[in-house]
């Protein structure tokens, strides 16, 4: 590896021409990166489109750009890649709709220089709405990774189950050694909805010692567009979201505790069901949110299940790839 390098941005896309411009324009314009060596690297993750010919024209005028093509489709697949390239011990991930204010880069390099123990530091997340959503979307902005919390930087505890998301994380390549080879998530497809593949490596940086911190100074917009706002996109979205969350609780768990830890989680999602349902009744199917809470909790109820039919799955095709 060439330590010569300070910091990589790393920007993993799938179809992203038209999108990356905005954030290629941002990263051109830092600040207070001249004592800093620092690359930018994509990550194309088998796009259709022609987001190699744009990135080759930027890379005309730009030789701290790179371009990398990853086939097999998922985030988890172009992160990893992304995390094989980068030159630099850190490694700042941004997605193709996330607009670094102008000290982004400056901000995470010293962030994680003052603290050496973090493995990972998310950022503060302002949405930016292609059109204003419902009034009470605030209940689950967080899911669409909004993360505004406050001014100070905040240490996420591990008893907590809170993580960052992985837009505009910032990972240590140290810490990133204790993610197996080989999660169980791996990013949604156009075939596979489960999720939260982020939450998944992070549990695992956690769990083995690394701190976590929000670092309000690292700072982006997430640009929403309207489509993100519809029932048609949200609901399957909560439902993979749900659909995961057997592998983001259970993470590190030994196989004796399982069974008790799988009972102790339904009971509680069933608990929630029920208080929801009394709480909104018939808004379920007029009220946005109360419908993406529910199917939430539904489909964490039955990720157990689910969970064990993909991994079946997964196996058989490995042994038997068509």
């Amino acid at each position: 590896m060439n330590t010569l390098v300070d910091f990589t941005v790393a920007i993993c896309t799938y179809n992203g021409e038209h999108r990356l411009p905005d954030v290629l324009e941002r990263l051109q314009n830092q600040l207070r990166t001249e004592s800093l060596t620092w690359e930018i690297i994509i990550v194309d993750n088998n796009s259709t489109d022609n987001t190699a010919l744009l990135v080759q024209k930027y890379q005309a005028t730009w030789p701290q750009l790179h371009y990398y093509f990853e086939a097999q489709q998922g985030a988890a697949f172009a992160r990893n890649r992304a995390i094989q390239e980068a030159k630099s011990e850190l490694i700042g991930f941004l997605d193709d709709d996330n607009l670094p204010q102008p000290d982004w880069v400056a901000a995470s390099y010293t962030f994680a220089q003052e603290h050496p123990q973090a493995g990972a530091s998310g950022s503060q997340i302002h949405p930016e709405w292609e059109i204003p959503p419902p009034d009470n979307f605030r209940r689950i902005a967080p899911f669409l990774a909004i993360t505004e919390r406050g001014s100070l930087p905040l240490l996420y505890e591990e008893r907590k189950k809170l993580l960052p998301p992985s837009a505009g994380l910032v990972v240590r390549r140290q810490a990133w050694l204790a993610v197996p080879d080989e999660c169980v998530l791996t990013g949604r497809t156009t075939n596979q909805m489960l999720t939260s593949e982020d939450l998944e490596v992070l549990s695992y940086i956690q769990r083995a010692g690394w701190e976590i911190w929000y670092n309000p100074k690292q700072e982006i917009y997430h640009k929403i567009p309207r489509w993100r706002l519809q029932r048609e996109y949200l609901i399957p979205f909560f439902r993979g979201i749900g659909l995961s969350r057997h592998v983001t609780r259970t993470v590190g768990v030994q196989s004796w505790q399982m069974p008790l830890l799988i009972i102790l989680y339904a009971a509680n999602d069933l608990r929630k069901i029920i208080v929801h349902l009394l709480k909104y009744r018939q808004q379920i199917k007029t009220d946005l949110v109360a419908g993406c809470e529910l199917q939430l909790m539904l489909s964490s109820l039955v990720s157990p299940i689910y969970i064990r039919k993909y991994q079946r799955q997964a196996r058989k095709n490995k042994i038997n790839p068509a």
